[in-house]
């Protein structure tokens, strides 16, 4: 009997986050600092608009697009947040969550054969989607010492006649990193020279500790080479909510909307209409949320560097990326003896990419106390191999 089973699909590897969880999930006592989910309960004007919905009934679908009221609040708030104008009603759409624009953004736009420049370590779903979409994922391996931010050479390396598509996966899970506006006003000349178009993933950009966030899509000639995505999951704390967005030049969009319309139709009702009140008066919600990921960033990475762990200082998301280099084990060894000798979950580096291999990412998506408690087994599972 053939294989019901497509060859490209089998290939592709799991997650190399979602085991380390199944255990602890059975393991008494234990305390995970690796999931990369706000602990934080959606502010609850937000819940409330989404009780709203259902008590007034409005549980039919709306346009594949998304509800115009949404699309228009993302309008604004694109532009008031980064100066950049986008058509609510041709250059903008709701999706399930930002993974779905990652996946729909790179199947209208690849060819059998393209390439995806993809900087590492980072989000482990951009290489699949690259594959599924047919297209060849390119690593581009960030490196600590330029505080895992892409650089012009970094990216000239990577370049060939077959490149197309850039992924800028910053604030960046999982190594916290950022761009500045200059790291990226570096890009743009090269970017143009080389006709490529970028994917900007930007779900992290309102959890961000150092200036003002910035976008690619504030320079000029970058708008209409870029497709920007961001959603609700890790601003608003709504990961269960699945709701998403993308803009985009309206070519791309027309095209992004149709496969979206045919695989899913549209977006969750009622989590459209918590989204438009959370776009309209959630400023607060972020801000609040934001200072206390910042107290348990400093915190987090204070301990790490006390108990004699190399870190470099994180500004943006909510992960640090320490090194367990001096320590001579693989990241994946380190994971499985901190668990199963001190019930700590957190997640090997080289599930981001091979170029993660001797570091961890630790989630500070948890309170002070659980941060305390998790340190404290780290420092003495630290401690212990030492001696």
């Amino acid at each position: 009997m053939r294989s019901p089973l497509n060859d490209r699909i089998t290939e592709i590897q799991p997650s190399g986050i979602r085991k380390f969880f199944d255990i602890v999930s059975e393991m008494e006592d234990a305390i995970s600092l690796g999931v990369g989910e706000p602990d934080f309960d959606t502010p609850w004007h937000v819940r409330e608009e989404g009780i709203h919905s259902l008590e007034m009934g409005r549980t039919f679908y709306t346009s594949n697009a998304g509800l115009k009221e949404l699309r228009v609040e993302i309008s604004n708030y694109v532009n008031r947040r980064f100066g950049v104008s986008y058509d609510p009603l041709s250059e903008c759409m709701v999706t399930v969550g930002g993974s779905e624009a990652i996946d729909l953004a790179m199947r209208c736009m690849l060819n059998p054969g393209d390439e995806v420049l993809i900087p590492q370590p980072s989000y482990v779903s951009y290489t699949p989607c690259a594959i599924m979409a047919g297209g060849v994922p390119v690593p581009i391996e960030l490196e600590e010492k330029d505080e895992f931010r892409l650089t012009p050479e970094k990216l000239l390396e990577k370049i060939t006649p077959k490149t197309k598509l850039l992924v800028l996966p910053f604030p960046n899970n999982p190594t916290g990193a950022i761009m500045e506006k200059e790291d990226l006003e570096k890009l743009v000349p090269i970017i143009e020279e080389h006709d490529l178009y970028v994917l900007s993933d930007e779900i992290y950009a309102e959890l961000t500790y150092k200036g003002e966030m910035h976008s690619i899509i504030e320079f000029p000639s970058m708008r209409d080479r870029t497709v920007y995505i961001n959603g609700f999951s890790k601003a608003y704390a709504m990961t269960g909510w699945r709701l998403g967005y993308c803009c985009a030049p309206k070519p791309i969009l027309r095209q992004i909307l149709k496969l979206h319309q045919f695989a899913i139709m549209c977006a969750p009702t009622t989590s459209q209409y918590a989204a438009v009140e959370a776009l309209k008066n959630g400023d607060e919600d972020i801000a609040r949320m934001r200072e206390a990921y910042d107290q348990r960033r400093r915190f987090l990475v204070t301990r790490l560097r006390d108990m004699g762990m190399d870190c470099f200082e994180p500004y943006g998301a909510f992960y640090v990326f320490p090194s367990i280099k001096r320590f001579g084990m693989s990241s994946e060894e380190f994971a499985n003896r901190l668990l199963q000798e001190e019930k700590v979950a957190i997640v090997p580096g080289t599930a981001f990419g091979d170029c993660g291999e001797g570091f961890m990412r630790i989630s500070y998506a948890y309170s002070i106390d659980d941060l305390k408690k998790a340190l404290d087994r780290i420092e003495a599972f630290v401690r212990n191999f030492r001696r």
